[in-house]
């Protein structure tokens, strides 16, 4: 796929709707820009490791049918057992 893009002032490129669509790409997103050295670029998105595994969590939750409220309900007997275990004296 080929697009024509227009730098900006302060140096803007706009990408296309449908690029950053199908790359779910959003404002603030990051990205490395490699100079390939004969004129041409190449940019690479920086996908963030807290989305990404958050974005994994949310599929494995939806497909075990988990709710938010069941895994905040989990988390809370989690940290009551860790408590109770690490630094309540028998």
């Amino acid at each position: 796929m080929s697009v024509t893009v227009q730098l900006r002032r302060k140096g803007i490129l706009t990408l296309p709707v449908s690029l950053r669509r199908k790359y779910s790409l959003d404002e603030n997103d990051v990205f490395t820009l490699e100079d390939l050295g004969d004129g041409s670029f190449l940019l690479i998105p920086h996908v963030s490791n807290v989305a990404r595994l958050g974005n994994r969590v949310a599929d494995l939750m939806a497909e075990e049918e988990i709710s938010l409220e069941d895994m905040l309900e989990a988390l809370d007997e989690e940290r009551e057992d860790y408590y109770r275990e690490h630094y309540v004296q028998a």
